[in-house]
């Protein structure tokens, strides 16, 4: 055993066990923290109004299904590059304004669609948010 783990065991176990317990728990939520990354914003990343605008309608409406950097833990696929790519990587559609408007507006598949919602401007600065993932 390393010299730090001997020190560390020795003093769990010098603690009652409520105690260790609740310096397990402690420990645990500590690191359980460690790969969260601070959320970055508007600015640092260099959004323009419209896409701030567009990253604001993002957290309110796209973001539940939708992780802006992965789908880890999201129903919808991940939506970073989303334009770097010559298709859609679930559907196969183009991945252009045009589609991407298309689905924003009537949805697809498990999709709602957002055209009782968002104003045709608003899905125009949601769309130029997407540029920037």
């Amino acid at each position: 055993m390393l010299p730090d783990a001997a020190i560390l065991m020795n003093f769990l176990n010098s603690l009652s066990p409520c105690l260790r317990i609740s310096a397990v728990i402690v420990a645990l939520l500590a690191l359980a923290g460690c790969d969260v990354e601070r959320r970055k914003s508007d600015a640092e990343l260099g959004l323009n109004p419209q896409q701030a605008a567009g990253r604001r309608l993002y957290d309110n409406y796209c973001d539940r299904c939708h992780e802006p950097y992965s789908s880890h833990g999201k129903k919808g696929p991940s939506l970073k590059g989303v334009f770097k790519h010559q298709y859609l990587s679930l559907s196969g559609l183009p991945a252009n304004d045009e589609r991407m408007i298309d689905i924003i507006k009537f949805g697809r598949a498990k999709m709602e669609g957002f055209n009782q919602v968002m104003t045709d401007q608003q899905i125009q600065d949601l769309l130029a948010y997407l540029h920037t993932l």
